[in-house]
């Protein structure tokens, strides 16, 4: 059998904590090899070994057959191993292009020839449908188009053997569709790729073989075409796991969000959310179907006071909230799950207790007379840790050595604790795993049922149909129709994120859609 990587026995150790205990993992050339896990089982420790960040305490690492100390990330190029990381290693104020080429940068003349490079990268990028601007600065561009630079960056260096941590975490049904293409492609030509991904259908869809880790322990291999969904899940989490959502009737009340004729502009002072009207009632969850950079991000980020308002005006429990500062907005009655998390949710070098104290810190019982109560922060923490299950070593250790999706359950805790009036909840489950997918669910259905208001953006449609009472879809910064999920489907609801009409024919729903649920 030809491996062009092995993994033996690896074991990755931080102080007393065991990351990777004894994991074994063998890639095939020309295989498309699934890592599954939990949130925090290790799975991205054990390909940053492989890609020379982290150096293991035990085990072996063989390239084609041979044993191989990958020292860093500049071996594993020269190997031929590429990562496309789950939390992006971009320079935020550089360009597309800059950013791909850097620690690569072509010459000519004795100077940085940018202008061919870009010229690469957009052939590239043509080439596997990404519609990446060689020429726009990553800090003016969505989540979604930053994963595409990062797989860019990876096939711009030719990399033979590629890792792919959570590449669609943050992409729409069709970037997905496109992505597994692209992979498809790069395995025609001889490559051979790892995937981590808690999306058990995309395991399906994509992989040959699949090596599910358990809290840091391997727990085997299985090849996908002998297996189904509901398997790996048991395998993943050690229980059977609930794939759909249970909810009874919602009750909507009084309005709690009421957005009238808003307009946003991007960085360049384009509109792209262009008189769009919304309400959001206690009692329900309203969802925002649509497909990415439709105006999804700036609507958010208007709401959350996070960017300027052209034009309109944005309610809150009846008070105008149009222009404010994010403090003041939340204090209104705003809890705001972002959708980039690491942006506008965390400060990663900031303890979890601290990040847990972010909006409340300054307030009594955290605060009293300007001064913070330590042991009250150290405690609040500790309950949120426990009731979300976030994996930490504890209440003192660094945001930014947790897991992306135990990132994620802290963010979640936190907003969920305060309980907001209204909650914004952005790509609430993005990088989660299906057991954290299914507690988060259940949390957003608890915060309806007490009374409270829900606001759900997401690109899963299967999330947006499961766990939403109304449907707004969105197209080119407009809500263009609203739906009741039980009387429609999938497809009709992506032929309306795709810009038909129900006045078209293009969609058939029922008559009296007046936006309440029954």
């Amino acid at each position: 059998m030809e491996y062009v990587i092995e993994m033996l026995n690896i074991r990755k150790e931080f102080g007393n904590f065991v990351a990777n205990d004894d994991i074994t993992l063998q890639l095939k050339k020309g295989e498309i090899h699934a890592l599954l896990g939990e949130n925090g089982a290790g799975k991205s420790t054990l390909m940053n070994v492989l890609f020379g960040l982290y150096q293991p305490e035990g085990g072996e690492i063989r390239v084609r057959g041979t044993a191989t100390a990958i020292t860093d990330p500049n071996v594993a190029n020269r190997l031929g191993i590429g990562m496309v990381h789950q939390h992006f290693m971009l320079v935020e104020n550089l360009t597309v292009t800059e950013n791909i080429i850097l620690g690569n940068e072509p010459k000519k003349m004795g100077m940085i020839n940018v202008k061919d490079a870009a010229k690469k990268v957009a052939e590239i990028s043509q080439l596997y449908g990404l519609d990446v601007d060689p020429y726009a600065k990553i800090e003016d561009i969505s989540v979604g188009m930053q994963q595409r630079v990062e797989i860019l960056k990876t096939l711009y260096r030719g990399a033979e053997i590629l890792i792919f941590d959570e590449p669609t975490a943050s992409l729409t049904p069709q970037e997905i569709t496109e992505l597994i293409s692209i992979m498809k492609k790069l395995i025609e030509e001889g490559k051979s790729i790892i995937i981590i991904t808690h999306k058990l259908q995309e395991i399906m869809d994509v992989s040959d073989r699949v090596t599910v880790i358990r809290k840091g322990k391997g727990i085997g291999t299985v090849i996908t075409s002998e297996t189904n969904p509901e398997e790996l899940a048991t395998l993943m989490v050690g229980r059977q796991v609930t794939f759909k959502t249970e909810k009874g009737p919602s009750y909507p009340a009084e309005e709690v969000l009421l957005v009238e004729n808003l307009v946003v502009e991007d960085y360049r002072g384009i509109p792209k959310v262009k008189g769009l009207n919304l309400s959001v009632r206690k009692g329900e969850i309203v969802g925002i179907a649509g497909i990415d950079g439709n105006g999804q991000s700036e609507l958010i980020e208007a709401i959350a006071g996070l960017r300027k308002v052209k034009s309109g005006k944005i309610f809150i429990d009846s008070k105008d909230v149009t222009g404010k500062k994010p403090r003041e907005i939340t204090e209104s009655g705003l809890g705001h799950i972002p959708q980039d998390r690491h942006k506008h949710g965390l400060v990663l070098d900031f303890t979890v207790g601290y990040n847990v104290a972010l909006q409340t810190y300054y307030k009594e019982p955290l605060s009293k007379k300007g001064i913070m109560n330590y042991k009250l922060v150290s405690k609040k923490a500790k309950e949120i840790i426990e009731m979300f299950d976030v994996r930490t070593q504890g209440e003192q250790e660094l945001v930014r050595s947790l897991s992306g999706g135990n990132q994620q359950k802290l963010i979640i805790g936190r907003e969920v604790d305060r309980n907001p009036e209204l909650l914004i909840a952005a790509l609430p489950t993005r990088g989660l795993d299906v057991g954290a997918i299914e507690f988060i669910h259940k949390k957003l259905i608890e915060q309806r049922d007490n009374g409270k208001a829900v606001l759900l953006i997401s690109f899963e449609l299967d999330e947006v149909m499961n766990v939403s009472d109304r449907i707004a879809v969105i197209y080119d910064g407009e809500i263009v129709d609203t739906v009741i999920p039980t009387e429609t489907t999938e497809q009709q609801l992506g032929l309306l994120m795709a810009g038909h009409s129900r006045d078209k024919g293009a969609v058939t729903l029922k008559e009296g859609d007046d936006n309440h649920v029954e």
